[in-house]
């Protein structure tokens, strides 16, 4: 999912950091100099979930926008995340217009 995803937005003009697990995402983030305005994460993933990627980055990243991507239903996550953050959820499968949307719309959206 994640070479078609990030292809897919390359595609559409977006630029794409990839990481194969959350600890390298976070060596990612943390080696990035620029802006990063969205952060699309698995739920599951090994050693480290989706749920705790997303705390990590927010400790300095704190309005950083996510898109989080699963199988499971989102009930079945949402009880690991801060209730008072706002969250994005894309149920696989999805295809690259069901992504390229959620991402421009999870940017548009003020405040998340």
């Amino acid at each position: 999912m994640r070479v078609f995803g990030a292809r897919a937005l390359r595609g559409k003009g977006y630029t794409v950091l990839e990481a194969s697990s959350g600890e390298a995402a976070l060596a990612v983030l943390d080696s990035y100099g620029g802006d990063i305005d969205l952060l699309i994460t698995d739920v599951v993933m090994p050693q480290m979930d989706g749920a705790t990627l997303v705390a990590n980055v927010r400790k300095d990243r704190p309005g950083l926008k996510v898109i989080f991507m699963s199988g499971y239903a989102e009930d079945a996550f949402r009880k690991n995340l801060d209730p008072t953050v706002a969250i994005n959820f894309l149920p696989k499968p999805f295809n690259l217009a069901q992504l390229a949307q959620r991402v421009k719309d999870t940017l548009a959206a003020a405040g998340d």
